[in-house]
């Protein structure tokens, strides 16, 4: 029994292109719809992509039971004839992009549904969005042209004032934006009206506080490079050693005796200092030859650097009293040339043995003593200047023998300013008192920047601090300068002398006659010689080692 069909097999074609080949009049999807249907329960159906493809449930295509595969066109959204002609179907033709997922079948209108306006469409991968970027936006783009602002609009406003509106296009989602175009004369007159404002704010003036870091500007410390040639290093630590050389010694003493194991050898040692004549003596039995001549020493003298000058040779058959001038801080150049060989002394004045004196409560110093003892250094007192006057040298009584005397003392180095030189020596007559009745030569010395190496309060400025350091002077016998000069690794603060330099001239000798019992007449005539002779060195030579001076040379007190 032949199997009931409920379409005809070969059906209509849904393209209305086939329509028209085959002379069939113009058919819509719609009326395609309206065909029978196949029988309930008879065929399964399946949809592909807009078409229902029917099977039989036991047969084939037109063979074996009879059955028909029978297509079924359903509405695929396509726009009918109808709407065509009135235009309400068109859209914009896409280039078609083959996908994975899609099953094309002949006579479907198979183009991409254009997505509805005004609302948002998911964002997705490039992948996906890449046949978007070519449709249709890209399309309006080209014919509108990119980065072409529309036609102006020009309003004018209740003022007169011409308002210019630009219309441009955006590239990405086709929005159209409206921007105002500034007039000319409106921008020059803005930027007019904020150059005046400007300048009335300067007008008005500014307050300001002070500059952040304006005295360390003023008062900025140099420090030393780091390249310095070994020489100047070895030369500043000889210096330093010489300038702590007080401190250093009662440190390592008192350090000593925080030790127990030290005890049996520093009780016997401080009797012994307590007890020894060797500074007084006048036999000089402590002296180190080997000490005084050290290169050490000629590195001392090369900081400065300080030189030693003689006006007059000296005979050894005669004993001498130096008198240095000015004392200074710490009398350095007095130490480099009568304490030592570095200046050449026993070259210029050969067969003369000087000793350099000092005070008598620096050899109550532990440690301290022996080192000064060691440098051929004694007491400044009476007892001392007459032993090594008296005693020892080539007829035993003196004779080759001198002694070196910083004759201002303490009170003079209170008046010790750089590029001035006022000697304490009016009322200074006991070393020529000393020399007449010891028969002993006075040999004036100046010492040109002793008063140039340290700086130090001045006394006109701080009246009552240069009183409290005369009751420290009158009470203790010494004072304390408050000076300052420059580091070891900078050029403006520390304890350090300056780098200048320090020319030591000795003068003529003043030829004394021996008494025991000296006149005050005998003694002020000595004396006033000694004066000049020590004006006619600084005249001589101020030209030549003072040339920055800032006064002459005065003798007060």
């Amino acid at each position: 029994m032949a199997a009931t069909v409920s379409a005809p097999l070969n059906a209509e074609p849904a393209n209305p292109e086939e329509h028209k080949d085959n002379n069939l009049p113009p058919k819509s999807y719609a009326d395609a719809v309206e065909e029978e249907a196949p029988a309930a329960g008879t065929n399964e159906s399946k949809a592909t992509n807009g078409v229902m493809v029917s099977n039989g449930s036991n047969g084939t295509n037109g063979t074996g039971s009879g059955k028909a595969l029978v297509l079924r066109i359903v509405n695929t959204g396509a726009p009918d004839a109808k709407e065509k002609e009135e235009g309400k179907g068109e859209r914009p033709l896409v280039e078609r992009q083959e996908s994975q997922r899609e099953y094309t079948a002949t006579g479907l209108d198979d183009t991409p549904r254009t997505p509805p306006r005004n609302k948002h469409r998911k964002v997705g991968s490039k992948s996906s969005n890449s046949s978007l970027d070519k449709g249709p936006s890209n399309e309006n783009n080209k014919s509108n042209g990119d980065d072409k602002p529309l036609k102006e609009s020009k309003v004018k406003d209740d003022d007169g004032n011409t308002i210019v509106f630009e219309k441009f296009k955006e590239k990405k989602n086709g929005t159209k934006l409206v921007s105002i175009k500034l007039d000319s004369s409106f921008e020059k007159h803005t930027h007019e009206s904020q150059k005046d404002a400007l300048s009335r704010r300067k007008e008005d003036g500014l307050a300001s506080g002070r500059k952040a870091g304006q005295r360390w500007e003023r008062s900025a410390i140099r420090w030393a490079p780091m390249n310095i040639p070994l020489q100047r290093r070895l030369q500043t630590l000889v210096v330093l050693w010489h300038t702590l050389c007080i401190a250093l010694c009662v440190s390592t003493f008192f350090f000593l005796c925080a030790i127990p194991l030290f005890w049996p050898l520093l009780i016997p040692y401080m009797l012994y200092c307590m007890l020894s004549t060797a500074s007084t003596s006048g036999t000089l039995s402590h002296r180190s030859e080997f000490l005084r001549s050290s290169p050490v020493w000629s590195l001392f003298a090369s900081y400065f650097p300080a030189r030693l000058h003689r006006t007059q040779e000296l005979p050894p058959t005669r004993k001498y009293i130096f008198g240095y001038h000015p004392h200074g801080i710490i009398s350095l150049g007095a130490f480099a040339a009568f304490a030592t060989e570095s200046l050449g002394f026993g070259q210029l004045f050969p067969g003369i043995k000087n000793t350099l004196l000092t005070l008598d409560s620096n050899f109550r110093i532990p440690i301290y003593r022996d080192y000064a003892l060691a440098m051929g250094i004694a007491s400044v007192s009476r007892e001392s200047c007459e032993n090594l006057l008296s005693k020892g040298g080539a007829n035993k009584e003196g004779m080759g023998r001198g002694i070196t005397i910083v004759i201002g003392g303490a009170r003079e180095s209170l008046d010790a300013q750089p590029h001035q030189l006022r000697l304490v020596l009016k009322r200074r007559k006991g070393f020529v008192k000393m020399a007449i009745r010891t028969g002993a030569d006075l040999v004036p010395v100046l010492a040109f920047g002793e008063n140039d190496l340290y700086d130090q309060l001045q006394p006109d400025s701080h009246p009552k601090i240069h009183k409290f350091q005369l009751l420290v002077k009158k009470l203790l016998g010494f004072t304390i300068p408050l000076f300052h000069a420059r580091g070891i690794f900078n050029y403006d603060v520390g304890l350090m002398p300056y780098r200048r330099p320090l020319n030591i001239v000795v003068g003529r000798p003043i030829r004394v006659m021996q008494n025991s019992q000296p006149g005050q007449e005998e003694i002020d005539r000595v004396h006033e010689e000694y004066i000049q002779e020590l004006e006619t060195i600084w005249h001589t030579w101020k030209d030549t080692f003072a040339n920055d001076r800032k006064e002459e040379l005065s003798i007060v007190e």
